[in-house]
């Protein structure tokens, strides 16, 4: 059976992957909707190269409402000079762009999770078509991928970068010294409750080193975590190759998460009060949080203990939460 060749993905380039010097352009994704027949999505994208060398892929805002990658990208794509790369350098600081100026994790436009959505399709929905084309024109250009996250407006986390236990050890221990060089307080072997549709997973999965983050949430971002994501980036290019010297060193806490157990999930809806801090250390059955009944007084919370030893790692926000929603991330303090 013959099987047809996949669509051409809709978005037009304004910039060339591969001219030398600095680039600013965009990635445009025609969109017919009603206040612009013949409109268009206008993606912001940077290319910077110089030399010969390898590429890394730098992107943010795959949730529109996390925001220390954009601040780190849009900064480095005005003051990087091509004169300091070596090799070539996408940024594309707001990825899943309508979400951004929503400031939504999903998109607007269709609803679409974009971090649910690769590889994405090229007549599919915009987010669809965004993933697409992340999958078959950006990411083969890249040697290594960073994709910055945080918690949005549902979750705060611990700041930390990221990799994943992988099938093939060689490209596991290359993503995990990525890690240690980004140097982020925290450094984490990361669980996914669910990882289909993940850009985690297309990188990984076309043998490229892949680093992620969580760096704070609660819909914001502070000066320190900002500064975590910058200093990190430039540190993740030192390693590659790609800028000159070492990247520079920092204490990092070495996290795991073993098993489910890390995870727990509001059974009800109600006021969710916490009774310890992100950073806290709990022992298997201490009181994490209780959530209220708010419909009425004098009812009894509902209890949650932990099921594991471990730091608190991530938490909800803000402070009513519904039936379902994740109330804590819980890691074991591996390396000092």
């Amino acid at each position: 059976m013959l099987t047809a060749s996949p669509r051409p993905s809709p978005i037009i380039p304004t910039v060339d992957f591969a001219a030398k010097g600095v680039q600013h352009g965009h990635l445009r994704l025609p969109y017919s909707r009603d206040d612009s027949a013949w409109g268009s999505v206008m993606i912001p994208i940077c290319v910077i190269a110089h030399g010969e060398g390898p590429t890394a892929l730098l992107t943010g805002a795959n949730h529109g409402d996390e925001y220390e990658g954009p601040a780190a990208l849009f900064e480095l794509a005005r003051t990087l000079r091509p004169e300091e790369v070596q090799g070539r350098v996408i940024l594309v600081p707001a990825l899943n762009y309508p979400a951004f100026c929503a400031g939504t994790r999903t998109s607007p436009i269709d609803r679409g999770n974009l971090n649910r959505s690769f590889p994405g399709r090229p007549d599919g929905t915009v987010t669809e078509k965004i993933a697409d084309f992340v999958t078959r024109h950006l990411v083969p250009l890249a040697d290594v991928v960073l994709d910055f996250h945080s918690g949005g407006r549902t979750l705060d986390f611990l700041p930390y970068a990221a990799a994943h236990e992988l099938p093939d050890k060689a490209q596991e221990a290359r993503c995990f010294a990525a890690v240690a060089a980004f140097a982020a307080p925290y450094s984490m072997r990361m669980l996914e409750i669910d990882a289909v549709g993940m850009l985690d997973t297309t990188v990984e999965e076309m043998g490229k080193v892949f680093v992620t983050t969580e760096l704070g949430g609660a819909g914001t971002a502070s000066a320190t975590s900002i500064n975590i994501a910058r200093r990190g980036t430039l540190n993740l290019l030192r390693h590659a190759g790609i800028l000159a010297g070492e990247p520079e060193a920092a204490p990092t806490r070495w996290l795991d998460m073993p098993s489910a157990d890390c995870f727990a999930f509001a059974g009800d809806d109600g006021l969710v009060a916490f009774a310890i801090d992100l950073g806290a250390p709990v022992r298997k059955g201490d009181l994490i949080a209780r959530v209220y009944p708010i419909g009425r007084t004098g009812q009894a919370p509902a209890e949650y203990r932990a099921a594991m030893d471990g730091v608190l790692a991530a938490r909800h926000v803000p402070g009513l939460i519904k039936a379902g929603d994740c109330l804590s991330v819980l890691a074991v303090v591996t390396e000092a």
